[in-house]
């Protein structure tokens, strides 16, 4: 059955919201806007961060914004997102991936590493949110490379 085009436009519409949420939270890290990027998730969202060996989890607005807080100050990283893919799975709910390429500004833009993000949206009243942001690390350097 074809979708109406007020369905097609609501879909469109929800897509572009999504897509501006990496967009959002990439812009926030590079200002170092901590608080702009705790309020892009849900009140009991959760940022996860997973390597080779470990994984770790943060949940809650006040734990992110004291987790945001230290890692942004440690690193300064700058993230570059890519191919950003969205499955919207109806009922306010959506999924996506999107690649990243992180360096750090206080070590002239040397490369941190890289890595994909797997997020979990939801749509809160009228504006959709991370419910989780799962940090796939394929490459992550203590140090930056020089």
């Amino acid at each position: 059955m074809a979708k109406s085009m007020e369905q097609t436009v609501t879909e469109l519409a929800d897509r572009e919201s999504i897509r501006d949420l990496p967009q959002r939270y990439c812009d926030c890290v590079w200002r170092g806007d901590v608080e702009g990027i705790v309020d892009l998730f849900v009140e009991d969202g959760t940022f996860s961060i997973l390597q080779a060996n470990s994984e770790t989890n943060t949940t809650g607005r006040a734990n992110l914004l004291k987790s945001y807080r230290e890692g942004l100050a440690a690193l300064t990283p700058r993230p570059y997102i890519h191919n950003h893919v969205i499955e919207l799975k109806g009922a306010g709910r959506a999924e996506g991936r999107c690649y990243v390429e992180l360096r750090s500004a206080s070590n002239d833009f040397a490369w941190i590493g890289t890595g994909f993000y797997h997020d979990e949206y939801v749509k809160a009243g009228d504006q959709w949110k991370f419910q989780s942001r799962r940090f796939k690390a394929l490459r992550l350097d203590a140090k930056p490379s020089k």
